[in-house]
């Protein structure tokens, strides 16, 4: 992950149960964080770019300063491996997702859990907060997606539709839409408030790991195990580009904090990047 809107840092996280600072310029190895008992699944930086928050096999996450490596405290609770966590915009609270069927939303301060985010019948796959902080949204291994508001620990809305797992969910930067991705070989774009759905996104020939909108939110990008990538536009729901070139699968593709430049990472061990 980089330290987005810095971007002067990289942290990876390893099977070896540690995750790494470089330099993004020299790529100069600055600290190794170590703590975990089993390898790191998910990562972030905060985005102070004071901490990075870490997510294991272990059942726990740990948050760390990015100066010193020193670990700052351990979030436990969860009963299963985290698989996603996130910060929200302030940076003061941070969500998991867990194998338990459950999300939880800490305290980054304290390090206390604030909510427990119960109510999914299969492992969470995907959590994400929007921009404002308010709401946040889990996809799940039981083919749904759900919309909780932050402050009461309440879910919301139940988004129904896919025909398989949902393996990946986002905001746009106004939090008035999400996109969901799934096994099921689409995405899913819906209304935030009213949780109808504007758009299925449907051409990929594989499963749909990795989505995301671009900055403006006018965009999607899907990254398929059917070796490509699909630009996609949010107001028809058309696709615009179909990225080719990976030779395996693809399971991670980002845009850059401009919005012009698109990052697709590949089981065939490449990164490519695309113009949008």
């Amino acid at each position: 992950a980089f330290n987005n809107p810095y971007g002067d840092k990289i942290v990876t996280g390893s099977f070896d149960k540690t995750a790494r600072v470089w330099d993004a310029y020299s790529g100069e190895m600055l600290v190794t964080l170590r703590g975990h008992q089993t390898e790191i699944v998910c990562l972030a930086f905060n985005p102070q770019s004071t901490i990075i928050a870490t997510g294991s096999m272990d059942n726990t996450a740990k948050l760390w300063d990015v100066e010193t490596g020193t670990e700052l405290c351990t979030l436990a609770g969860h009963t299963a491996e985290i698989v996603s966590l996130n910060f929200n915009t302030d940076g003061d609270k941070l969500i998991t997702g867990s194998f338990d069927h459950t999300s939880r939303i800490w305290d980054v301060k304290s390090g206390q859990c604030i909510h427990t985010l119960s109510g999914h019948r299969g492992e969470v796959s995907s959590t994400q907060f929007n921009y404002a902080g308010n709401l946040c949204v889990s996809g799940s291994i039981d083919r749904t997606c759900r919309l909780w508001d932050v402050n009461s620990g309440r879910c919301l809305s139940v988004r129904q539709g896919h025909t398989d797992e949902v393996l990946d969910v986002a905001f746009d930067a106004t939090g008035n839409k999400i996109v969901s991705a799934s096994t099921d070989g689409t995405a899913r774009l819906y209304n935030t408030m009213t949780g109808a759905c504007l758009h299925v996104l449907s051409g990929h020939e594989g499963e749909i790991s990795k989505v995301a909108f671009n900055p403006h939110g006018s965009k999607v990008i899907t990254a398929s195990s059917d070796k490509t990538c699909r630009l996609w536009d949010v107001e028809t729901g058309d696709c615009m580009q179909t990225l080719s070139g990976h030779t395996d699968e693809i399971f991670s593709c980002s845009f850059n904090y401009e919005g012009d430049f698109i990052i697709t990472g590949s089981k065939d061990n490449t990164v490519r990047v695309w113009r949008s």
